[in-house]
């Protein structure tokens, strides 16, 4: 359990299209473009032996996902509910990077929160659940298939703690911050290998992350004035941790291929995402998270 019970959410703050979906894969953030890169680079072979499938089949829900959204009001509820626990995990960014960015004259604009099951349209095409959650800059919205939490911990390995989940979101959130800022178009201009603008970016995006969490505790809800999130225990930070390493392009490579090779990057290693999470956590700083300036990615 990690939200204050008594912190006030909004459910309006997330558009719920769960049973709503159709269409085919495109690729996304976190998770964003699994199928579609795995696919590039390996072969549809690899990703048929991995188990990921193309979002057309019937997913296994969340246990909250036949529940309706409107129901979340309460951190109670995003303690028992992972649709709760998204809505309040946005709002808790939200609470946390309007004030931080106005430090910086960067003016802060909440980005869309699009709950979706099996397939969804996009400002960026039409994405299936195959790949996974991601942000789209073209509509400023974040998507979030519920079935991927799970996958999280039965396909990638990692733990299914809460702050696992919240680390998701506010990766997500992160890249909106650099569409903000500036930097989101590195990813485009060099997308792949293992010193690339595509991986500065996601690693910058988990160092935001981790910046969220530094803060995440003592920033207050508007409408309580109280933290929407508890303290985080070491096994809260654990569970971040775990998630991070477990989307880290070299144990993606090594489950399909039983091979690394670091010139298909496009993510940043385990070891890497983990080290700049913790560089967010640790400085809690937006100037700590230039990876565009880190000369050696393994040590922020």
């Amino acid at each position: 359990m990690s939200f204050n019970d008594n912190a006030q959410l909004n459910p309006s703050r997330v558009s719920d299209r769960r049973g709503r979906g159709r269409g085919a894969a495109v690729g996304g953030g976190l998770g964003g473009g699994l199928l579609l890169i795995l696919s590039l680079i390996f072969g549809p072979g690899v990703v048929d032996q991995l188990g990921i499938d193309d979002g057309t089949a019937s997913q296994q829900q969340d246990s909250g996902a036949e529940d309706a959204i409107d129901e979340c009001l309460t951190g109670a509820e995003a303690n028992e509910r992972l649709d709760c626990r998204i809505l309040g995990t946005a709002e808790s960014l939200d609470s946390f990077w309007l004030p931080y960015l106005d430090q910086f004259g960067v003016a802060y604009t909440q980005p869309g929160v699009v709950i979706f099951s099996d397939s969804t349209d996009t400002g960026c095409g039409t994405a299936t659940s195959a790949v996974g959650p991601f942000y789209c800059p073209v509509d400023e919205q974040t998507y979030y298939d519920t079935a991927f939490f799970d996958d999280l911990v039965t396909r990638f390995g990692s733990s299914g703690g809460p702050l696992a989940q919240e680390y998701v979101v506010a990766h997500e959130f992160g890249h909106h911050i650099q569409n903000l800022i500036g930097t989101l178009g590195a990813a485009q201009q060099d997308p792949q290998g293992a010193e690339s603008g595509g991986v500065r970016v996601e690693l910058q995006a988990d160092c935001f992350a981790g910046m969220w969490a530094a803060h995440a505790t003592t920033v207050p809800d508007p409408e309580s004035g109280e933290p929407f999130l508890r303290p985080f225990s070491t096994t809260d930070l654990q569970d971040a941790l775990s998630a991070a390493a477990s989307v880290g392009d070299d144990r993606i490579q090594e489950s399909a291929t039983g091979q690394v090779n670091p010139e298909g990057w496009t993510h940043g290693s385990s070891a890497q995402r983990q080290a700049w999470f913790a560089q967010g956590f640790d400085t809690g700083d937006l100037r700590s998270c230039d990876t565009f300036a880190a000369t050696d990615l393994d040590n922020p």
